[in-house]
């Protein structure tokens, strides 16, 4: 049986058919402007016809490709928010060019590094970042293509750019020639937290099931359309640029709903995101962990908006602590919070629902096509075992990663004759069928022979009602090898405690795993979507030593 099941209805293909079905319905809301379905049909079918007229395209099928391979141009998305984002997703699937995402933070050697390493063809880039891509632009022969949104920044068009809408307006809206293949690729760049980003290759039908919550029974057209209910109208917050955004947008494509997103992009603005709730009757909320959270039911707690229609709140890309759940319960008693676990690599994994007051951070129901490998990954390892071992996923999976034969045999095992992904995070599955998830192996501190995840270490202090937030890093010492170290940021008023921190945590998580020492800091640096930046984290902790 071959590993990879044949890949046949294309994300583009699929929107096009529900979109037949609901023409004139309300499709993405952005600020003032209203799609409806039809009109982002025959947009992203302009921009796949500008792609196509400017030579870009599929040059090798994929059936004579390895995984780690890409025969296609690749988009990159350097944008905020708006609706330009989503239609340079699906325009390029429409153009058979593989879309990928450009985290906007980047300083210049970064942001040539990225395009270097997923060899762009092409770029779509909001005015304000443009003169940051001219800086690198003359390291990246590659770039062919350049396609500038402008906004109030009013910087100038680059040379040999062109208006988006320009682009647009200039090409038909007819059906691109080239067809709609399900095996072409999505591009998702890591976020590089912890190393060099990686562009992992999804083939763009299995994204539709693994990532992008499409129908894991539909075969035919015809029955995802049918399963198309409409109802779903979704606000994801987080920067379309982190996986889990875009993902859910794409979800509620997927399932004939409204993308509203957010009128002020750059930033979190908790008024912005529950007045928006409010105005277009959302009933569906993306959050990424905890640094999401916090300032959102701040401004849950200072606001009296009518969120009655909101039906549900999803965490997802990072965890969200317990006390948390508990606080949006307090506010919004009849709206179900739901705890999300999955990666780039894998797709989507595994959920939790908030409970409460008996709510929990990191277990999760044990679903199908979830597993627990051994550490040699040698074998899959039954319910109730004692070792730690790796949380893998089976089923339709990513290829691999762009360039990166070694990395992408490593982290997609075959055992068994079974094809896993290992994202990397150390889990182990309970007698009752509930997986632990102790956290990331990269972010593990080795301190007096003692594996400590940071992950659990961070929601142990960030119980104590004075913490803000907090990132755990580890730190050499003499005597442990390595020390745990918590860098916190408290909450405005209160003063460091850090006995008060370790008693609290202690309730939570074994007193080896206690931090040795504390940092005290005003911000803590994360990415746009909340992910921690543990490679800050850590030059914070060893600038403290000094």
């Amino acid at each position: 049986m071959s590993l990879f099941p044949p890949a046949v209805l294309s994300i583009a293909e699929i929107h096009e058919a529900i979109a037949a079905t609901r023409p004139d319905e309300e499709c993405l809301i952005f600020r003032e402007k209203r799609f409806t379905w039809n009109d982002i049909t025959l947009r992203t079918r302009q921009l796949a016809n500008y792609l196509a007229s400017q030579g870009l395209g599929c040059q090798t099928e994929r059936d004579s490709l390895l995984n780690w391979e890409s025969g296609q141009d690749h988009l990159a998305i350097y944008l905020h928010n708006g609706n330009e984002y989503l239609e340079a997703m699906l325009g390029s699937w429409k153009a058979r060019v593989a879309p990928f995402n450009v985290n906007y933070r980047y300083v210049a050697e970064e942001l040539e590094y990225l395009l270097t390493d997923s060899n762009a063809s092409a770029c779509i880039v909001h005015s304000r970042f443009a003169p940051l891509l001219a800086a690198v632009r003359p390291m990246l022969p590659n770039l062919r293509v350049v396609i500038q949104v402008p906004d109030s920044s009013g910087n100038p068009l680059l040379d040999g750019a062109i208006w988006y809408e320009d682009a647009l307006t200039q090409s038909p809206s007819t059906k691109p020639v080239a067809g709609y293949h399900g095996d072409d690729l999505y591009i998702l760049y890591t976020g590089g937290t912890t190393g060099m980003p990686k562009g992992v290759l999804w083939r763009n039908a299995d994204a539709v099931v693994e990532c992008f919550g499409g129908s894991k029974t539909a075969a035919t057209v015809e029955e995802f359309v049918a399963e198309a209910a409409g109802a779903l109208r979704a606000v994801p917050s987080p920067p379309f640029m982190h996986g889990a955004a875009h993902w859910i947008a794409m979800r509620t494509w997927l399932s004939g709903g409204t993308i509203i997103v957010q009128s002020q992009p750059d930033r979190l603005d908790a008024d912005d995101i529950w007045g928006i709730i409010e105005a277009e009757r959302a009933n569906f909320l993306l959050i990424v962990g905890d640094a999401f959270a916090r300032p959102l039911l701040d401004g849950l707690a200072a606001s009296n908006h009518d969120l009655s229609s909101l039906l549900s709140i999803l965490s997802g890309g990072a965890p969200l602590s317990a006390h948390l759940k508990v606080e949006f319960h307090s506010h919004l008693p009849n709206v179900m919070v739901v705890d999300g676990l999955g990666s780039s690599e894998a797709g989507g994994q595994l959920s939790q629902v908030a409970t409460g007051e008996s709510s929990t951070t990191g277990a999760f129901p044990l679903a199908p096509q979830n597993h627990i490998l051994s550490e040699d990954l040698s074998r899959e390892l039954e319910a109730g075992h004692d070792d730690l071992g790796w949380l893998a996923k089976s089923g339709r999976l990513a290829l691999g990663y762009l360039h990166d034969e070694a990395k992408t045999k490593k982290t997609y095992p075959v055992v068994n004759g079974v094809r896993y992904v290992v994202p990397g995070d150390r889990a182990r599955l309970t007698a009752d069928n509930m997986i632990e998830v102790h956290g990331r192996d990269s972010v593990t501190i080795n301190s007096g022979g003692e594996k400590i995840f940071a992950e659990e270490v961070e929601a142990a202090v960030k119980a104590h009602p004075d913490v803000y937030d907090c990132v755990v890093a580890g730190r050499p010492s003499e005597r442990w090898g390595n020390e745990v170290v918590a860098v916190v940021r408290l909450k405005d008023g209160a003063q460091p405690n850090e006995q008060a921190l370790l008693t609290e945590a202690e309730h939570h998580i074994a007193r080896y795993k206690l931090p040795k020492a504390f940092v005290f800091v005003p911000a803590i640096v994360r990415s746009p979507a909340g992910k921690a930046d543990y490679r800050w984290a850590k030059q914070t902790a060893l600038d403290a030593a000094r």
